[in-house]
């Protein structure tokens, strides 16, 4: 409730001071940014119910499995203790064959349902041996794509690993000048604290901010695959509005663009794969109440999220 309030307050100062235009296009920014917020969680957590889904699936089939294989155990051995029954009986049968008409009839009526009972209970397990065949091709088939989702998140991890080792490589100029790359939940995250990049309350990035983001931008070059969302972040210390900033939201967005341009100096990477967004104060990562904490606040997080277009394919089929 607290968030809607202070949203409603900054739509209300941003209104009042922004003109209709930008504010419209901030508007629409901020629309498009928390609808693949959205998406990307519904993504994420469709992916998590399939795969739980598919396990829960293969485990319900591996005990139908299990029970039709001690079914059939069942029908073996009534059905041999049937065979022997008859076999007991035709011997029997054998034997009175010289006897009287009464006792043979006797004994041709007990063969006639003894072969009765063994031909019921030999339908009964080839009936059961089908299904067990069916139930044992679709376990198969189950495992098949448990198997090949699996291969293909561990594929999509090792990518993000190597993409990862690739941009700590890159950067490894800018280590302990407020540059760290990370790997979690499949995405690797690239955080970039302000001082390397922007004077206080600019967004305009610096010599060494620029060197860092344009050799960020070469190995990205070479992932053009790659989603590429760029957050602006500030901390909590009100911005005295100058010039066309009203406030940190609005700071964190221009420095998120100004990043952005930057990267599509490249023309490897491709634009409709790069995202600005400014999410002002509301995202830290340290305690606002002191300057080292403030200082890893003030920040551009660079997101990159793979394609997973193969995953949704697979569930889909």
């Amino acid at each position: 409730m607290k968030n809607t309030i202070t949203l409603l307050l900054l739509v209300f100062i941003a209104s009042s001071c922004v003109s209709p235009k930008v504010y419209k296009e901030l508007e629409g920014k901020y629309a498009g940014l928390k609808k693949e917020n959205r998406n990307l969680k519904t993504e994420n957590q469709e992916l998590l119910d399939a795969k739980n889904s598919l396990e829960n699936d293969l485990t319900l089939l591996s005990n139908k499995y299990s029970d039709a294989l001690e079914k059939i155990d069942r029908l073996e051995t009534d059905y041999a203790s049937t065979q022997s029954k008859y076999d007991a009986l035709k011997a029997s049968y054998d034997a009175l064959d010289a006897n009287s008409s009464s006792a043979i009839a006797a004994n041709t009526q007990k063969n006639r349902e003894l072969l009765a009972q063994l031909e019921t209970k030999g339908q009964a397990l080839a009936a059961e041996n089908a299904r067990l065949e069916q139930l044992k091709k679709e376990l198969e088939s189950r495992s098949q794509r448990v198997a090949d989702l699996e291969s293909i998140i561990a594929a999509k991890e090792a990518e993000m690993t190597a993409l990862k080792n690739a941009i700590s490589s890159a950067l490894t100029d800018f280590e302990g000048k407020g540059l760290t790359v990370e790997q979690r939940n499949g995405k690797v995250y690239v955080s970039m604290e302000n001082k390397l990049l922007f004077q206080s309350g600019s967004w305009a990035v610096g010599t060494q901010g620029r060197k860092a983001v344009k050799q960020l931008g070469s190995v990205l070059g070479d992932n053009p695959e790659i989603s590429v969302l760029i957050e602006g972040h500030t901390d909590n210390a009100p911005y005295s509005p100058r010039g066309n900033i009203n406030d940190n939201w609005d700071l964190s967005t221009k420095r998120a663009t100004a990043i952005v341009t930057i990267l599509q100096e490249n023309p490897n990477i491709k634009a409709d794969n790069l995202t600005a967004a400014g999410r002002g104060e509301y995202a830290p990562i340290a305690p606002n109440t002191t300057a080292e904490g403030k200082a890893k606040n003030r920040r551009i997080e660079v997101i990159l999220t793979p394609k997973l277009d193969k995953i949704t394919n697979l569930l889909n089929n």
